[in-house]
């Protein structure tokens, strides 16, 4: 009789680690301790350990669907979201498994899909418990302790958008997006901690992640008389938005307001190019991927934040006269 393969249980077992860290390993997470994964590639080198790969695809079986869950709000055919949907089906369209957008309550829904990815979730979302009790493996895309999650880096990103304003001098400050959304309140919360870091005055303005409300946003918070020069956008449509209504109102931009975007989206309505703090979309796309084939296979949940990169564009100048 052969000896049978190796498993990745034995891997775990003989590492004296977890088969989730194990899985890491394998597919080069980089949240693996360098210690770890050294003893963890020592074993699998010494056990002869090779991936089955037809095993690392059963859980992806043709006819098998990835639901999309977005709240009732949200647009389908946001860039971001448009984007996102992109990147999933460059990665599960030869594996035969659908998406679909779901903008229903998911209560209502007759049949729910074999896996769901959560998006623009609030603290404590109320769909990831109700996909728990259904046996229905879930994804965040955002972070909650317990659950499967993964996530741009948003508040330390909200704070390299913010500190190209205070190193430009200026030290009056806004947010335009205060509001329930985990992204928003992140990024609103990564704002506040680079300003306060340089004592700027600050003021958060309620918005939505649209062109038309950040329009609106901006428009009525500067005619009622809240001034600033540098502005920080929790959306890159919302940035675009607010420097169609300060230009409107016949503000320069940057020249007498800095403003900067966040998410790096490939095409905006705007004359200039946008400083901005992009995400990297297809790799929160693939580790999401990843996560879900976890949870369907019964891993421990984890999450993973995604590093962000400042993009620097041509909407930010020098505080107006010098030095506040």
């Amino acid at each position: 009789m052969l000896p049978s393969r190796p498993t990745i249980d034995d891997i775990a077992r003989e590492s004296g680690v977890s088969t989730g860290t194990v899985s890491r390993v394998l597919n080069g997470h980089a949240t693996v301790a360098s210690r770890t994964r050294e003893r963890v590639q020592e074993v699998i080198a010494r056990l002869g350990y090779t991936p089955d790969p037809a095993a690392r695809h059963l859980s992806w079986r043709t006819g098998q669907t990835l639901g999309i869950s977005f709240d009732h709000d949200d647009p389908v055919l946001h860039p971001y979201s448009v984007l996102f949907r992109r990147a999933l089906e460059s990665l599960t369209a030869y594996q035969g498994v659908q998406l679909l957008d779901l903008r229903a309550d998911l209560t209502r829904l007759a049949r729910l899909p074999s896996a769901v990815l959560v998006m623009h979730a609030i603290d404590g979302d109320p769909r990831l418990g109700f996909l728990r009790d259904a046996g229905v493996p879930a994804v965040l895309i955002g972070h909650q302790p317990g659950s499967f999650w993964v996530a741009p880096d948003d508040v330390g990103g909200a704070e390299l958008a913010t500190r190209q304003l205070t190193g430009a001098g200026h030290r009056q400050l806004a947010f335009l997006g205060q509001g329930p959304s985990q992204v928003a309140q992140d990024r609103e919360r990564g704002f506040l901690r680079a300003a306060a870091a340089v004592g700027a005055q600050t003021v958060s303005l309620p918005s939505d992640f649209t062109v038309l409300g950040g329009y609106r946003a901006m428009r009525r918070a500067w005619e009622g008389g809240v001034r600033f020069t540098g502005l920080f956008a929790q959306s890159d449509e919302s940035a675009a938005a607010a420097v169609a209504a300060l230009e409107d109102l016949g503000v320069d931009v940057p020249g007498q307001v800095s403003v900067v975007g966040f998410d790096g989206l490939p095409e905006l309505p705007l004359p200039i190019r946008l400083t901005t703090v992009a995400q990297n979309i297809p790799k929160i796309a693939s580790t999401a991927l990843t996560l879900v084939q976890e949870a369907i296979s019964g891993l421990p949940p984890r999450g993973e934040f995604i590093e962000v990169e400042l993009i620097r564009g041509a909407t930010v100048a020098p505080f107006p006269g010098g030095k506040p």
